[in-house]
């Protein structure tokens, strides 16, 4: 059975990357004139102007039936050499692995890279504390497996299996939480891009991958030492490390973006002034550095306040305005969605909230209304 969405559907949360930029991918494979490695959709090139944009420039096409030209939008903010040695350990043989901290968009990432390169981001393995070999490998229907015996038809495909029988990418989520046994599933895998399966017989008893399958693998830096990486499998793995973004003004950009892009799909139309969301991104910054641009030194709060997480509390906020407010965003709203992105590893970090409200928002809020009103929804702040 596919897995792949063709259409978005109106009653579905989050339709995958490939159903949600399906005009770009279109625009793209339409002027695509770049070699195309076996078993991809779109040439190298194509596939980095997918995920870094196409800088304004409009691509002609055919959509719908009609000729257009469609802008490709930039997806990723960071590095854009990162994308590009992405993209070239993808060409090669061995697997991609993303780490860096929680709400680098290294998720983002993987699944943009096998929407471009495979046309398909849904073959995905979560890994947990639970994963185990079966749901990596393969599984049996029991009840035709008792009736007919061991057949192509009783086995039931892993993800994996599916994207190596049809030359695609496959995304591994959180891998370093598996146990290392587990983990190493995936060594023969990947060096022999073969998977026995010693049950059937013949020429069913090896299934050997097509042109274009890979691994994307990632893993937070936090979860480091929860299950260590086998040397054997971080041999078969380019590691390529996601940074969180160290510009201000792209990271106020990607909110604002991911921020409208959010509320449109609620139906919403709700006024985010840049001087509020300039403030969150702001307060962001201060508590994730431990220092303000102005010098001040803050406590950082154990929490990781990723730019995904300040997407998350603008658009909490933007909701919080929309129904128990004026339709317009403003600092309170900020200041009361915030205390569930702080408050969450260390009971402690309230006190760290309360002291940033008191020694930076407080002098701050003497000078601008939005920080004044920021400041004055520390009242939420309770222990």
């Amino acid at each position: 059975m596919s897995t792949t969405i063709k259409e978005k559907s109106p009653r579905m949360v989050r339709p995958p990357a490939e159903v949600v930029y399906a005009e770009e991918l279109s625009a793209l494979a339409a002027n695509d004139a770049g070699p195309k490695p076996p078993g991809w959709r779109l040439s190298p090139r194509a596939v980095r102007q997918f995920i870094v944009g196409s800088d304004g420039a409009a691509l002609a096409h055919t959509w719908d039936g009609k000729k257009t030209r469609t802008v490709v939008t930039q997806k990723f903010y960071g590095d854009d050499a990162l994308v590009e040695r992405c993209i070239v350990t993808l060409l090669g043989n061995r697997g991609l692995l993303l780490v860096g901290e929680p709400g680098t968009a290294k998720s983002m990432l993987s699944e943009l890279l096998s929407a471009a390169i495979s046309g398909n981001s849904l073959l995905g393995i979560q890994g947990t504390a639970g994963t185990t070999d079966d749901q990596i490998k393969y599984s049996w229907n029991y009840a035709l497996l008792l009736a007919e015996g061991p057949s192509p038809r009783a086995l039931v495909p892993s993800p994996l299996y599916t994207a190596m029988k049809n030359g695609a990418l496959v995304r591994f989520e959180e891998i370093t939480r598996c146990q290392p046994e587990i983990q190493d599933t995936l060594v023969s895998l990947l060096s022999d891009k073969a998977m026995q399966v010693p049950e059937l017989s013949g020429s069913d008893g090896v299934l050997f991958a097509g042109k274009g399958f890979n691994l994307i693998a990632t893993a937070n830096l936090r979860d480091r030492g929860v299950h260590e990486m086998s040397s054997a499998l971080k041999r078969r793995l380019n590691f390529e490390t996601v940074a969180p973004l160290s510009d201000k003004v792209m990271e106020l950009k990607l909110v604002k973006e991911q921020t409208d892009a959010l509320l449109r799909e609620s139906g919403l139309n709700i006024e985010c002034p840049a001087d509020v969301l300039d403030l969150l991104v702001t307060t962001f910054n201060d508590l994730r550095h431990g220092r303000t641009a102005e010098g001040t030194v803050v406590e950082k709060p154990s929490t990781v306040m990723s730019t995904a997480e300040a997407v998350a509390v603008s658009h909490s906020a933007a909701l919080d305005a929309a129904y128990f407010g004026n339709a317009r965003l403003e600092g309170g709203h900020v200041a009361r969605q915030l205390l569930g992105t702080v408050l969450k590893d260390n009971p402690d970090d309230i006190k760290r909230l309360r002291q940033y409200f008191d020694v930076v928002v407080k002098v701050r809020g003497k000078d601008s209304k939005v920080w004044q009103q920021f400041y004055e929804a520390r009242k939420w702040f309770r222990a």
